[in-house]
């Protein structure tokens, strides 16, 4: 009997106009899909019908902000693991991706995060070991392994696949291996009991 997929949002940081973020988040939600473990919702913080920008963190809870974020929340309660798509802006990550991150709280607890990750000579990863104490506050665990995309635009053809196919689709079943076992891990831990948060 072969086991349920894993349910994974891959989140897509970046809201810029002209941002190169979908063709990472495309290239990353088919080889997640490949991978054949995982059921895949891309939660792109820019989609229509998503509230992105979200309103400041912090503000007063109105009934519209709150409806606003509830567009969102069920998504990510949903999964058993993220992946989060982010650039690297200033040394750091989108601050659209903090503020989306800031309105939820229990949806990443005791679950798994990883990082694909693309900039210039960084490759995003300074964005990277940023969002990793973010979400350590968050009470989600984070793995070891990433993507990062160094000189992204040199990286990705016109058809929208990487120059090195073998290599990122390398990388890629690498991080989502480790993914896997952390979510499987993980939710066998909170069905056990309730995580103490």
């Amino acid at each position: 009997m072969s086991e349920v997929p894993v349910r994974l949002a891959v989140v897509v940081g970046s809201v810029r106009e002209g941002r190169f973020a979908p063709v990472v988040a495309d290239w990353f939600a088919a080889e997640a899909g490949a991978h054949g473990r995982f059921e895949v919702d891309v939660v792109d913080l820019a989609e229509p019908d998503l509230p992105m920008v979200l309103p400041a963190f912090g503000a007063a809870p109105e009934p519209a902000v709150l409806a606003e974020v509830a567009k969102v929340t069920p998504r990510l309660a949903a999964a058993d693991a993220f992946v989060v798509i982010t650039p690297e802006y200033n040394h750091s990550y989108p601050a659209s991706l903090k503020n989306a991150i800031d309105w939820h709280n229990a949806e990443w607890h005791a679950k798994p995060v990883a990082f694909v990750s693309y900039g210039g000579m960084s490759g995003g990863l300074r964005a990277v070991e940023h969002l990793r104490g973010v979400f350590a506050e968050l009470n989600a665990v984070t793995i070891r392994e990433t993507v990062s995309f160094h000189g992204v635009h040199g990286q990705f053809g016109a058809d929208g696949k990487p120059k090195d196919a073998e290599a990122t689709s390398v990388a890629a079943k690498t991080l989502l291996d480790q993914l896997e076992w952390w979510a499987r891990t993980l939710s066998a831990g909170r069905a056990a009991r309730a995580y103490p948060a």
